[in-house]
């Protein structure tokens, strides 16, 4: 299950730095894509064997001066509210400032491990002066340069072994059942399609805690399904909640997204397909979980908006937003109406089917063979690519292919894709992310 570290500390101090050296370095699935906005403060990291998932609250600051501390005392509260592991970076170079202390206090009081990471130690004769860090009486700070890389690989050796395993009650969760979790941005109407899951008779419901610290699984047993909803537990009060919504809303969705095997994102019809829409679906992906796009609020949408034609005109919007993955479904619900709701549930269970759909090598290679040959990869600096042939590999979390070619390091990436589509076209992946690697066959 996932494990989610936080880095915090005012500005300036290479929070950014260092969480691109960690997921960049580290096979990261981090994005730099136009319309992926404020996506590279979120990604995954693997280190020996060990995957989490980082987040960095330096984006999320306002810039206006007279409510920078209060908002950089926010995030640390949220983040410190969330996270495992808290990672509290400074800089060696301008020492101790004021905030820094502030946060230092802050995290002092928490009941969660806490990292004190020295950084631009940039030369040796630096490291000295991450002695005044022990003053924060937060333990030994670790001392490190995000820009060269110093000191990481003894931090991350530390980190990972703060990340606990599953717990014990894991026992009266059935890991065999499919897990959905419901995301998408504040107000989309997440609440609205749980309760309309769940409401009709509640003593269906069981709630167990799950196997991360805070997630939540609900079971719903009725009408022939079988499946576990997630959600995150302890929803914060109110009015924090309306401070900070879209920065704790991402942490939220980077939980119960992790803790899935397949998401229903919730757009909402009024308002269409937002930054922080794409932000979700990019951390669907990234993931790799299945995915089912609920277009909610269907019921606002003036009436002779909703033919058919207007139907698909919004499908095609959708999935040129979230291009190049678009072999998902897409439903439109009202969850106050109930509208097509059970609709959402059905295809929810038919991606989890999906993930495990086989393909046998020779039917494989039958229908795939011919439509290479007839559009073969182009050829780069005069050598000709021959793809030989394809299998499925087993077990595996993501449906993954393997085509064997004479030069595989030559197969860019639009030829991937149009493997990948000749694949969707004759077999159905629908909504689930599918992996393609090209190895050497001479």
């Amino acid at each position: 299950m996932g494990n989610l570290a936080a880095i915090v500390g005012r500005p300036n101090v290479g929070k950014s730095t260092f969480f691109n050296r960690l997921t960049k370095t580290r096979r990261a699935i981090v994005d730099e894509e136009a319309g992926t906005t404020r996506d590279r403060q979120y990604g995954k990291v693997e280190w020996n064997g060990e995957e989490f998932s980082i987040i960095d609250t330096g984006g999320w600051v306002s810039n206006s001066t007279d409510v920078f501390e209060d908002e950089i005392k926010r995030q640390v509260s949220i983040a410190i509210e969330e996270a495992d592991v808290i990672i509290f970076i400074v800089d060696v170079l301008s020492g101790i400032a004021d905030i820094d202390l502030e946060v230092a206090a802050m995290l002092r009081r928490v009941k969660k491990p806490v990292m004190v990471v020295a950084n631009k130690v940039d030369t040796y004769d630096l490291q000295y002066g991450a002695a005044e860090f022990y003053g924060f009486g937060l333990g030994e700070p670790f001392v490190i340069s995000a820009i060269n890389g110093m000191g990481t690989g003894d931090f991350l050796d530390e980190l990972v072994k703060h990340f606990t395993k599953k717990s014990d009650n894991t026992d009266m969760y059935d890991d065999t059942l499919p897990r959905f979790a419901v995301v998408g941005r504040p107000n989309a109407g997440k609440s609205s399609i749980i309760n309309a899951f769940l409401d009709d008779e509640r003593n269906i419901v069981t709630d167990i805690a799950g196997t991360t610290r805070d997630s939540i699984y609900s079971r719903y047993n009725k009408f022939n399904h079988d499946f576990y909803l997630v959600d995150t537990a302890g929803i914060r009060k109110k009015a924090k909640v309306n401070e900070d919504l879209e920065y704790y809303s991402v942490i939220r969705a980077i939980r119960a997204i992790e803790n899935s095997d397949v998401c229903i994102l919730m757009i909402d019809a009024t308002r269409g397909i937002e930054s922080q829409d794409l932000n979700i679906f990019s951390l669907i992906q990234k993931n790799k979980k299945g995915l089912v796009v609920c277009v909610n609020k269907w019921d606002l949408i003036e009436t002779e908006d909703k033919s058919s034609k207007d139907i698909k005109a919004f499908e095609n919007a959708i999935r040129e937003r979230l291009a190049p993955f678009t072999d998902f479904p897409i439903i439109f619900t009202s969850a106050q109406t109930k509208q097509r709701i059970f609709k959402v549930i059905d295809t929810a269970v038919e991606v989890f089917g999906n993930k495990k759909n086989k393909v046998g090598t020779h039917e494989l290679n039958e229908a795939l063979l011919p439509a290479i040959e007839r559009y073969p990869p182009p050829a780069i600096k005069g050598k000709y690519i021959k793809i030989k042939y394809v299998t499925q590999l087993p077990n595996t979390q993501v449906p993954t292919f393997v085509f064997f070619a004479n030069l595989p390091q030559y197969v860019k990436e639009p030829y991937r894709r149009y493997l990948e589509n000749q694949i969707r076209d004759r077999w159905n992946f629908s909504g689930t992310p599918m992996q393609i690697f090209i190895r050497s066959k001479n």
